[in-house]
């Protein structure tokens, strides 16, 4: 990436964050910040996140699935 794309993407990120409305996005920027090293997310989720992707990969798996499509004229009042 060229530094004038790495700019950008910075600004992109900033905007983004400011937009946060997620406690726990935040938290887990301010993680980030404080702990830069490379960690395994796995092991930094809650038991219910983990739950919760466990879930959905077996959803996947079974074929209960919706197209994109489909899931955003479904959650489009939400959206």
């Amino acid at each position: 990436m060229n530094e004038l794309n790495m700019e950008k993407e910075k600004l992109e990120i900033i905007k983004w964050v400011t937009s946060l409305r997620d406690d726990t996005a935040i938290e887990r920027l301010k993680m980030l910040r404080v702990n830069p090293k490379k960690i395994d997310w796995w092991n930094e989720i809650t038991d219910e996140e983990k739950t919760a992707i466990d879930k959905g990969l077996a959803d996947i798996k079974a074929g209960r699935v919706k197209p994109h499509k489909e899931a955003k004229k479904l959650y489009e009042k939400w959206l």
